[in-house]
Order: structure tokens, then sequence, then C-alpha cells
């Protein structure tokens, strides 16, 4: 349970407020939102969704995260990642958030 607590407060943590995206394709969840989804069982944690993106294809290698949204798609909750490298290169994944899997690498 308290690991449950600190993944939720991490979360929370490095999530923004509720941002609407320019297309309105997908809106991000509040902080209560966010900890609803997460001890409901509807979404993997957020360590699961980092070490998710730092598996993938572009994702090897030394890379911090520096953003992290949860955030409601037409296809359901995805985290949108913001990572830095160490040469300083920013990307942006997106893991879906009910499976782990990235879905998205940009």
């Amino acid at each position: 349970m308290l690991v449950l607590f600190a993944l939720a407060a991490t979360l929370t943590f490095l999530s923004g407020p509720a941002l609407a995206a320019p297309d309105d394709a997908q809106v991000c969840l509040s902080k209560a939102e966010q900890r609803a989804a997460l001890s409901s069982g509807q979404t993997v944690t957020l360590a699961a969704a980092i070490r998710s993106a730092r598996g993938s294809v572009r994702g090897r290698g030394s890379r911090e995260v520096v953003k992290a949204r949860l955030c409601r798609e037409q296809n359901g909750l995805v985290y949108l990642l913001t990572l830095l490298t160490r040469d300083g290169k920013v990307t942006h994944t997106a893991v879906d958030a009910t499976s782990g899997k990235v879905v998205d690498l940009r």
C-alpha cells in the first residue's frame, strides 16, 4: 500500500495541471483522477510505463524522465513521457496506460 501511495505521489508530482491538447484529441487527468485511475487498477504504474519506454528501441540508453502526464485519448488512457538523453536530446513517448506498452515514439 505504501508503494502504491509513493507511485501515486510521484505521478502527481511529475504531472502538471490538467491541460487540453491543441487539437482537443487528448485531455490530461487531474491529480485526483490520476490517483483514482491508479488505485482502481485502470492503469499500470508510472514506474512500469517508464521501464517500458526505456526498453523500447529508441528508448535504449540513459534517459531521464523530465515530464510525465496521464491523459485520456481516443483509444484510452496513455502516459505521455518527455525524456532527456545524456546528449541533451528531448524525445516524447506515449505508453498505453492499461497495458504498459509503448504506442508512439515522437
